[in-house]
């Protein structure tokens, strides 16, 4: 293909591929007033992902063009990043964040005098005569 041509084919399968993550997904917005690691975004990412992968090489191969397939792919890489962020985001604190962080503080800290019988071993009668 001629360069003016291949850079619009590209531009045009980019468009498609945004199209496809428009269509796939909720608004980057709403994503991130979700809780933080979403199953349900990350499912519908994941199959515009794929889906977006193979418009692109359907496209690069029918129009046998390097470039179509680096616009077409880098749009791809970009919206998938773009949603991975926004579903990533916790929205009490505005920021992205592992899906482990905040476990640690959200389970009851329970120590061994404030509950005794959660820590007792239970002693059987010849140990007992052991001792």
């Amino acid at each position: 293909m001629k360069p003016e041509v291949s850079i619009g084919v590209g531009l045009a399968t980019a468009t498609v591929v945004y199209g496809i993550y428009q269509g796939a997904l909720p608004p980057v917005a709403d994503v991130r007033s979700l809780d933080a690691h979403n199953g349900d975004v990350a499912a519908s990412e994941r199959l515009a992902g794929w889906t977006a992968a193979a418009v692109v090489a359907g496209i690069s191969l029918l129009s046998r063009d390097g470039t179509v397939f680096i616009l077409g792919g880098s749009m791809v890489i970009a919206m998938s990043l773009w949603h991975r962020h926004a579903n990533a985001v916790n929205p009490a604190e505005g920021r992205a964040g592992t899906a482990g962080r905040g476990l640690a503080n959200a389970t009851p800290q329970v120590t061994q005098d404030a509950a005794p019988e959660l820590y007792s071993v239970p002693m059987s009668d010849d140990y007992a005569s052991v001792i």
